[in-house]
C-alpha cells in the first residue's frame, strides 16, 4: 500500500521546532553568561533538524498507514460483522471508517439484490420460453401434418384440429396468467372490495370443479355443516379464483378416491382463516420455500403432464397479498398438504 510522503510537512515542522530549541538554548546560555559557540550551535541545530525530520516523518507515515489499514480491515470484514457493531470515537478517521463501511455494506447489498434479480429474470425468461414453446410446437406440428395431405382424411383432420385447439387454449391460458400476474405485481389490477358470504363462493367452486374431481374419485367437502354465513370483505371474483386454483391443485395432486376438505375458522377477532386440505402425495420440505414462485414445479415432468400454466400458486399468493393478508402451506410427504390463507371479516 502506497501512502503520500509527509516529508515536506515534517521538514517544515522540524525547522520550526529546531529554531525554537535554538532560541531557548541561546537564551539559557546568555542568561548564564556563557559564550555561545556559533559553529557548535549550528552543528547541533543541523543534527537536531535531521533527527526530528526523520522521526516525525516516520511517525506520521506509520500512524496514517495504521489507520488506513484499520479502515481496510473493517471493510474487508463485512461478511463477519455488522455496521452497528463498529465503535466510533470522536475522531475523523473513525468517522471516515464508519462512512466507508456503511457505503460498502450498502453497495454489497445492492449488488446481491441485482444478482438475485438477474438470476430471477434469466430463470423467468427461460421458463416462459419453455412454457410457450410446447403448445406452439404442438400447433405447428398438427398444422404441418394437415398441410402435407392429412387434411383430406376427415377423421384425422377433426382429430388434429381439436388437439391444435387444445394447445391454443393452453397457450391462451399461459398468456392470460402472465398478464394477470404482471398486473398484480405492478399494482395495476384494482381490487373491487365488497362484502360477501364466503361459504357461497366455496360451494360455487365445488360445483365448478365437480366433474374434474369425479374423474379421480375425489370428494370435495366442507369440514362441517355451517349454520351461519361467513361474511368477508374482499374482491369476490379474485377470492373465487384463489379457491379454484387451490382446490384444482388439490385435485391434480390428490390421490385417487381421496378427499379435499375446506374449512373456515377464526384467525382472530378481525380475520377468518381458510384451509384447503387434501390427503394426496404431499410436498417435501425442500420444495416448500419455492412453491409460490412463478413456473416452479415440484416434479417437472409429472407437473407438466397435469397441465396448467405453472402460475396458479404464484397468482394465488399475489392476490392474497394484494388484500394485505397472508398465505402459507404445511405438507407431509405421503400424507397430504394444507394451504391456509386469511381474509378480513366483514
Amino acid at each position: 500500500m502506497r501512502i503520500k510522503n509527509f516529508f515536506l510537512f515534517s521538514a517544515v515542522t522540524s525547522l520550526i521546532l529546531t529554531l525554537c530549541i535554538d532560541i531557548v538554548v541561546s537564551l539559557l546560555m546568555y542568561s548564564s553568561s556563557k559564550d555561545i559557540d556559533s559553529k557548535t550551535l549550528l552543528i547541533f541545530s543541523g543534527v537536531l533538524f535531521i533527527v526530528i525530520t526523520i522521526v516525525l516523518n516516520y511517525s506520521l507515515n506509520s500512524y496514517i498507514r495504521y489507520r488506513i489499514n484499520k479502515i481496510y480491515n473493517q471493510v474487508n470484514s463485512l461478511k463477519k460483522r455488522r455496521v452497528s457493531n463498529i465503535n466510533v470515537n470522536a475522531d475523523e478517521f473513525d468517522f471516515l471508517a464508519r462512512d466507508i463501511l456503511k457505503y460498502s455494506y450498502k453497495k454489497k447489498k445492492e449488488i446481491n439484490k441485482l444478482n438475485f434479480r438477474e438470476n430471477y429474470r434469466r430463470d423467468f425468461l427461460g421458463n416462459v420460453a419453455h412454457e410457450l414453446k410446447t403448445p406452439l410446437f404442438t400447433v405447428q406440428g398438427y398444422l404441418l401434418t394437415l398441410i402435407e395431405g392429412a387434411a383430406e382424411n376427415k377423421v384425422i383432420r377433426e382429430k388434429y384440429l381439436d388437439r391444435a385447439n387444445l394447445a391454443i387454449e393452453r397457450l391462451s391460458e399461459i398468456v392470460g396468467d402472465l398478464d394477470l400476474i404482471t398486473k398484480l405485481e405492478t399494482n395495476d389490477l384494482k381490487l373491487k372490495i365488497d362484502t360477501f358470504n364466503l361459504l357461497t363462493v366455496i360451494q360455487k367452486v365445488f360445483d365448478l370443479l365437480e366433474m374434474q374431481a369425479k374423474k379421480k374419485g375425489i370428494n370435495l367437502t366442507l369440514d362441517r355443516f355451517y349454520d351461519i354465513p361467513k361474511f368477508v370483505l374482499a374482491d369476490q371474483a379474485k377470492i373465487e379464483q384463489v379457491l379454484i386454483n387451490l382446490v384444482m391443485n388439490s385435485i391434480k395432486y390428490g390421490k385417487i378416491n381421496g378427499t379435499t376438505v375446506v374449512s373456515v375458522g377464526y384467525e382472530d377477532e378481525e380475520k377468518l382463516i381458510i384451509k384447503i386440505s387434501d390427503n394426496g402425495e404431499g410436498i417435501s420440505e425442500d420444495n416448500l420455500p419455492r412453491l409460490f414462485e412463478r413456473f416452479y414445479r415440484v416434479e417437472q415432468s409429472r407437473s407438466r403432464d397435469q397441465g396448467g400454466s405453472g402460475l396458479g400458486l404464484s397468482i394465488v399468493k399475489h392476490i392474497i397479498e394484494a388484500h394485505e393478508q397472508t398465505i402459507s402451506v404445511n405438507s407431509t410427504v405421503g400424507e397430504g398438504s394444507t394451504f391456509c390463507f386469511t381474509l378480513e371479516k366483514a
